[in-house]
C-alpha cells in the first residue's frame, strides 16, 4: 500500500515566552483558545487557527486526506535573518524546541524541520547539528538572506554541510518584495513566491552551486519550483546565446535537472504534468502548503487524480520520492 508522505507542511506554537524582548517582530497575538493573528509589528500578518499547533487537528485532517505523515516546517516569517546572529540563534533554538513538542504525540507521523540562523554559516551548521541530535529530520530555509542568495559563499558552506551529514533541505520562499503593484490581490505570494523561488533555483545553478557541492546533496524547492519548468528552455537559450554574462555553471541549465527536487503544490493537472516532464517524476514531491488558505485540501488530490500518470508514477509522487528525500529504507514506516 502506498504511503503518502506530505512534504510541505507548516506550525507556529501558540507561545513562546522564553523570548521575552526578542518576540516584539513577529509576533503572535492568540486570539481565543482556537484562534490567533501572526503580526508584524502591529499590522496583522495572517489569521491562523489551532491546527498550525495542535497535534490532534492535524492528524484529524491527515486521516481525512489519507496522509501518512507530514513534514512539519517553520512558517518562513519566523525565520528571523534580519536579526543580529546572536538573537537569530536564540531564536532559532526556542522555536525549534517547540517543535518538537507539538510533533512529540505522533513520532511516527509528524516529522519536524528545524530553522537556523542562515545569516552566519557556523551558527547555521551548530543549530543544525544540535537539532540533528534531538530529533529533526531536516531543515527548511528561506530562499536569500536580504540581498544574499543561495549561490552566497555563506549559505553555500550551510549547504555542503547539509550534504555531509545527509540532512534533506527545504528552500521556501519568503520576504518577498513589496510595492503599490504587488500589495494588491496578494500579488506578493501569487506572483512573488513563484519569482523568488524560481530566482533561487537559478542561483543554484548559475552561481556555480550545484558545481560545488556534493551530489549527494537532498534540496527540494516549495510551490513547484516557482517558474523553473516552464521557462527553463529560456534559460538554456540565454546561457548558450549570451555566455558573457550568464553566470558562472560549469555546464548547460538543463545538465542539473536531476540534482534537485520540488514539490506538487501547483493545483492543477497540467502544471503538474509539466513538472513531470521536464524534471522528471522521481524528482516531484506531494506537498499541500497545509494548513493555509493556499494550500491544497484535500492533499494529494491533483496527484491521486491526474491522469497521465501511471500506477508506479503516482505511487512515487504520493510518497515514494518523500521516503527516499527523508532516507527512510524500502518498506519502512517513519518512526521517531
Amino acid at each position: 500500500m502506498t504511503r503518502v508522505i506530505d512534504v510541505h507542511t507548516h506550525y507556529v506554537p501558540r507561545g513562546w515566552p522564553q523570548l521575552g524582548a526578542l518576540a516584539t517582530s513577529p509576533w503572535l497575538r492568540v486570539d481565543s483558545e482556537r484562534e490567533a493573528t501572526i503580526m508584524v509589528g502591529s499590522d496583522e500578518f495572517r489569521r491562523i487557527l489551532a491546527n498550525c499547533w495542535d497535534a490532534d487537528l492535524r492528524l484529524h485532517d491527515m486521516a481525512e486526506d489519507g496522509v501518512d505523515a507530514q513534514v512539519v516546517s517553520p512558517t518562513p516569517v519566523f525565520f528571523s535573518y534580519d536579526r543580529t546572529p546572536t538573537e537569530g540563534v536564540k531564536i532559532a533554538k526556542v522555536f525549534n524546541d517547540l517543535a518538537l513538542e507539538i510533533c512529540a504525540p505522533a513520532p511516527g507521523k509528524l516529522v519536524p524541520f528545524c530553522q537556523v540562523p542562515l545569516q552566519d554559516p557556523d551558527l547555521a551548521c551548530a543549530e543544525l547539528d544540535r537539532c540533528l541530535a534531538a530529533g529533526h529530520r531536516g531543515v527548511e530555509i528561506g530562499n536569500h538572506v536580504g540581498d544574499r542568495d543561495l549561490d552566497d559563499a555563506g549559505i553555500v558552506t550551510f549547504l555542503q554541510h547539509c550534504a555531509s551529514r545527509g540532512v534533506p533541505v527545504f528552500v521556501h520562499p519568503w520576504d518577498m518584495l513589496a510595492s503599490p503593484r504587488l500589495n494588491r490581490w496578494m500579488s506578493r505570494w501569487l506572483t512573488g513566491m513563484p519569482a523568488e523561488t524560481h530566482l533561487s533555483v537559478l542561483a543554484m545553478i548559475l552561481g556555480g552551486v550545484f558545481d560545488r557541492v556534493p551530489e549527494a546533496l537532498k534540496i527540494c524547492f516549495a510551490h513547484g519550483g516557482g517558474s523553473f519548468a516552464f521557462w527553463l528552455g529560456r534559460l538554456e537559450n540565454a546561457w548558450h546565446g549570451r555566455p558573457d554574462v550568464i553566470g558562472m555553471s560549469e555546464k548547460p541549465p538543463s545538465s542539473y535537472v536531476g540534482r534537485f527536487a520540488v514539490d506538487s503544490v501547483v493545483f492543477d493537472p497540467s502544471a503538474l504534468r509539466l513538472l513531470v516532464d521536464v524534471l522528471g517524476g522521481e524528482n516531484v514531491l506531494l506537498g499541500s502548503d497545509y494548513p493555509y488558505p493556499l494550500g491544497e485540501r484535500p492533499v494529494g488530490q491533483v496527484v491521486r487524480k491526474a491522469q497521465f500518470l501511471t500506477d508506479a508514477d503516482r505511487a512515487l509522487l504520493l510518497g515514494g520520492n518523500a521516503a527516499k528525500f527523508l532516507s527512510l529504507p524500502t518498506g519502512s514506516r517513519l518512526t521517531g
